[in-house]
């Protein structure tokens, strides 16, 4: 090949937490869409964590933290919303490749 430079850097996409808010809450909005990983439905019945508390989180909650990208192609984060009063539940969720999402867990942001 000629003509490029050897070792040029490329620029990385960040996707920011504004836009994994917004593809999350699209997303949420079809459960067709949403894989529950075994540990996330563990920790559920643990900690009495309702599915329907999830499906609140993700579809009217707001990021917490930074966005980080995964081994896969594919963007972790942990969106965050008050329930049952006073208690915020924080689920972490990876986008895979901007069409579903990936449960990976939940739980108490206020450890009780």
């Amino acid at each position: 090949m000629t003509g490029g430079k050897t070792g040029a850097s490329i620029a990385a996409f960040k996707l920011t937490s504004a836009k994994a808010e917004q593809q999350i809450k699209a997303l949420a909005a079809d459960t067709g869409n949403i894989k529950w990983s075994r540990h996330a439905l563990e920790r559920m019945i643990e900690r009495g964590i309702e599915d329907i508390d999830v499906l609140r989180t993700l579809r009217q909650g707001m990021i917490a933290g930074g966005v980080e990208s995964t081994a896969d192609p594919g963007w972790k984060c942990k969106m965050v919303k008050r329930i049952h009063g006073s208690r915020e539940v924080g689920v972490v969720t990876i986008i895979i490749k901007g069409t579903r999402l990936l449960i990976k867990t939940v739980e108490w942001e206020d450890v009780k």
